[in-house]
């Protein structure tokens, strides 16, 4: 109970837009970024193979997706590091990719 008061506070503490600290097994823990600082790639944009071959370095990972009807999509990590989130949907199918 007493972890779920402190995440509470924390949570309070990023809505009004301050730091906050919150102890989780004997550790601080941090917030340094107000809520939404980072924010969602909400409508990706993608190229062809091809043309991603000519844009991209040939070790950039990233995330593959195929969608059940065989549409395959994937998100740069580089991307991803400014981000952290892309909500999209492939095949008709809502996800959120994470990084």
């Amino acid at each position: 109970m007493r972890t779920l008061s402190a995440i509470a506070g924390l949570l309070i503490a990023l809505a009004v837009g301050l730091p906050a600290q919150l102890m989780v097994d004997g550790s601080r823990v941090y917030s340094v970024l107000p809520v939404d600082a980072i924010p969602a790639i909400l409508d990706p944009a993608f190229v062809t193979g091809r043309e991603a071959g000519r844009i991209m370095a040939d070790e950039e990972q990233v995330i593959g997706v195929v969608g059940p009807n065989g549409t395959a999509v994937a998100y740069s990590t580089w991307h991803l590091d400014h981000h952290e989130i892309v909500n999209d949907v492939v095949d008709g199918i809502a996800l959120a990719v994470t990084w």
